[in-house]
């Protein structure tokens, strides 16, 4: 048995049934690569079981301490089975990129079950109209529970059934994964109540440790080094209430040799920098669009991993967060990039000097009982309707691989993200780099956002500028926003859409998909 941290216990509880806390991923693979140009799904199932003991995630599941007086347990669930976790899906013709993302939001929107291990993974095939790739891919949807896995470790757990090329070679070690019995209710009672007693001690610990730290920061701020005026709350916009059950899902991607040509036009900028400009620059346009942007910045929370090289694969979250001002109230591209520059540089610093590690651990700290009512009763009573929000949006971003990966001999053309949204935080953009392309996909709440495709062509165009600007090229001319108006009604059951377009890798192979 192996207890949550406090961070992941808090994925947990903040799960209610409009809000479930799993991440995900979408990876669209070409089967001619595979042995005889197709993969049928029986293959499929039995790579994945073959590759089971590469990561810990697959097999455990979750056992919660009665109402919750102390954070749950990982076990080796004694009753897995593959079969449960792994489905197969179709499109209707036509197969296109719209038919896709309804889908994968669909997917995402629905909760994983707590009293099983963490994950799905759903084969969706048929994908025989997506611009840009062959007739007869397939794509990976995956849902894992952001108690199990944060975007780091998720890398690994991709890892565990992606190769570097198409032959599937089996794993280096044999697979030593044992069954546990589940723990009895008198066990789980007695670890709580000595847990309990040492926690007065990781109290003094954790303040300990932080008081170097807010040192630290008292110095840099008066040395001019760190700077504290934009540490304040952020506008509300219509992504900041109360959530429902559905979402929606697209993405844009771009070349990476354009985003490094971009942030080479403003000193010091990083990659970072230019997607989070992006971001900015789509929720301009998009709020612009509606009537709706506001005077100030919106900001957005970006999580940084703190783990050290040895705990990759280890369970759980390692993050802490900075939040970083998104230019969305300057309309010059580069003026826009400058300013993001220094809002992560100044955010950055901040967190340097208090230490990101130190901040993680105040998650510990958290009476768990007390996490988990205080949740379920701010989604009951609709709190995220009536305060200012903390930020706008999240946006992580995800490293992936710069070689090409194979999955079941067939390789990968395209893999974007997804991630939870919940009260007050309605839309979150993924940041996923592979190969040469790094793409923002998006998930949001369908009726906060019903236009998605909307949202899509804002990151597009944003892009657009701030390549052009950059290059010392004339800014294209935007479109003239629309007059300024009421906040469009939420169409409680409106169906999502998204655009057909859609950039993605290109192969010039022609193959079947999973059959």
């Amino acid at each position: 048995m192996l207890q949550l941290s406090g961070q992941d216990a808090s994925f947990v509880y903040m799960e209610t049934a409009n809000t479930p806390m799993h991440i995900g991923s979408v990876g669209i693979y070409d089967p001619a690569t595979a042995p005889g140009g197709f993969v049928r799904f029986k293959d499929i199932l039995r790579f994945i079981e073959s590759r089971m003991g590469s990561a810990r995630s697959f097999r455990q599941r979750l056992v919660r301490v009665p109402f919750d007086l102390d954070h749950p347990y990982w076990i080796e669930d004694p009753e897995f089975d593959i079969e449960y976790h792994v489905r197969h899906i179709a499109l209707p013709k036509p197969g296109d990129w719209r038919q896709l993302c309804i889908q994968v939001a669909r997917l995402h929107s629905r909760p994983l079950d707590l009293n099983k291990p963490l994950w799905e993974f759903t084969i969706v095939e048929g994908l025989d109209n997506v611009k840009g790739l062959p007739p007869g891919c397939f794509a990976l949807v995956a849902k894992v529970h952001h108690a199990a896995i944060d975007g780091m470790s998720g890398v690994e757990m991709s890892a565990a059934i992606h190769d570097t090329d198409a032959e599937m070679r089996p794993r280096d070690g044999s697979d030593a994964w044992r069954a546990e019995s589940m723990p009895n209710v008198a066990e789980l009672l007695m670890r709580s109540y000595f847990n309990s007693l040492r926690q007065p001690m990781r109290v003094a610990e954790t303040i300990g440790r932080s008081l170097p730290g807010m040192a630290r920061l008292t110095m840099s701020v008066s040395k001019g080094e760190v700077s504290i005026a934009s540490t304040k709350l952020a506008p509300k916009t219509r992504f900041n209430g109360k959530v429902g059950a559905h979402r929606v899902f697209d993405a844009a991607a771009f070349p990476l040799r354009d985003i490094r040509a971009i942030k080479d036009a403003v000193p010091g900028a990083t990659v970072n920098d230019v997607i989070l400009t992006i971001v900015g620059g789509g929720l301009r346009g998009y709020l612009l669009e509606k009537g709706e942007l506001p005077a100030d910045t919106l900001t957005a929370m970006a999580p940084i991993s703190v783990r050290a090289e040895g705990e990759k694969a280890a369970l759980g979250n390692l993050v802490s967060a900075m939040v970083v001002g998104l230019g969305s109230n300057i309309a010059d591209p580069l003026d826009r990039l400058r300013f993001v520059h220094a809002e992560a540089a100044n955010s950055k610093a901040m967190t340097g000097a208090v230490g990101a590690r130190t901040l993680t651990d105040y998650s510990q700290l958290i009476p768990s009982g007390l996490a988990g009512l205080a949740a379920r009763l701010y989604t009951r009573v609709g709190a995220a309707n009536a305060h200012a929000p903390a930020f706008s949006c999240v946006a992580t971003n995800v490293p992936g691989s710069r070689v090409p990966l194979y999955f079941a001999g067939a390789k990968m053309v395209g893999m974007y993200g997804l991630g939870p949204v919940f009260d007050s935080m309605g839309l979150i953009n993924t940041i996923y780099s592979y190969t040469d392309t790094i793409a923002i996909s998006f998930t949001c709440d369908r009726d906060m956002m019903p236009d998605p495709e909307t949202y899509a062509a804002a990151l597009d165009a944003a892009f657009d500028e701030l390549k052009a600007a950059s290059a010392g090229a004339p800014v294209p001319a935007a479109k003239p926003p629309a007059k300024p108006k009421a906040a469009a009604p939420r169409a409680k059951k409106k169906p999502a859409t998204t655009p057909t377009r859609k950039p993605a890798p290109k192969s010039a192979a022609t193959s079947k998909g999973a059959q």
